[in-house]
């Protein structure tokens, strides 16, 4: 997976000036460096997925919904789930805040995980058992942090991350937490296991948060539904919305927090359709 991530990210890096980009049906970039990413995950795990108990969930590849099956994943023991590129807009701005990022699931639950920020030179995997924050990433001088439990209190200086679509359905309260939105699904789920911020706003495909579930578990931070406070704890087809024009896309909004600070970040968010009502 760190290969993956490596052989990736020296790619990314390399064309990250010149790389040309288009559209995909649903409006999202596509880049030359997210098909060559997914050619080198696929040839690095070439004989991993020959086995039968294996399956690759890749964002490029057009037939992934061939997998949104609960009953064929319940079979599968081993889910790959990759981003090639995550923050696919912002890297074809020539901007920093982009990702790579690759996830294994086991008996449809979190287990291993490796993001990579190639311009930022920081990595954050999940070994199992623990999970770790590297700075300097694959360089002589890198610095490794085991990422422990972690639950910070609101206050004036806490930042929320949030995603791109936040502000068309809601409004914020800003009286005592501040809103961030860093253009990057992997970034606002990995960066508050760190402490850089009190938690995010997310909804998004799973190989938006596949690869960084058991990081930010490590950190004691859960990913919750907004509507219902109902914690995700496993693959579960019907969470997504399936075989639409918007496949394994998730269909709830969630808040990625500590158990104490669920209640109170989603206080703060307001849905326009009760400020109009109001």
């Amino acid at each position: 997976m760190k290969q993956i991530a490596f052989r990736g990210g020296e790619i990314a890096l390399k064309l990250i000036r010149k790389s040309s980009f288009s559209l995909k049906p649903d409006n999202s970039v596509l880049t030359k460096v997210d098909t060559e990413i997914s050619a080198i995950a696929r040839s690095v795990l070439k004989d991993i997925l020959a086995k039968p108990d294996h399956i690759l969930i890749d964002e490029e590849d057009i037939e992934n919904t061939r997998y949104l099956d609960q009953s064929y994943l319940e079979a599968t023991r081993f889910i790959w789930v990759l981003d090639p590129i995550d923050g696919t807009r912002a890297f074809s701005n020539r901007m920093p805040n982009f990702g790579i990022s690759i996830g294994l699931l086991k008996d449809l639950k979190p287990w291993l995980g490796v993001i990579y920020f190639p311009m930022l030179g920081e990595l954050f995997y999940s070994e199992g058992k623990q999970s770790i924050f590297v700075q300097n990433a694959f360089t002589k001088s890198k610095i490794k942090t085991v990422i422990t439990p972690i639950d910070q209190q609101i206050t004036s200086q806490s930042i929320f991350i949030c995603n791109d679509s936040f502000s068309e359905k809601f409004d914020w309260d800003y009286s005592d937490c501040q809103l961030m939105n860093p253009a990057c699904a992997v970034l606002g789920l990995c960066w508050p296991s760190i402490g850089r911020g009190c938690g995010a706003f997310f909804g998004a495909h799973i190989w938006d948060f596949a690869g960084s579930w058991p990081i930010f578990l490590s950190a004691d931070l859960s990913l919750r539904s907004y509507q219902t406070g109902n914690e995700m704890s496993q693959l579960d087809i019907g969470l997504f919305f399936g075989k639409s024009k918007n496949p394994w896309r998730l269909r709830e909004w969630y808040i990625l927090s500590s158990e104490r600070n669920f209640s109170l970040l989603r206080e703060k968010i307001i849905p326009k359709y009760q400020k109009q009502e109001g």
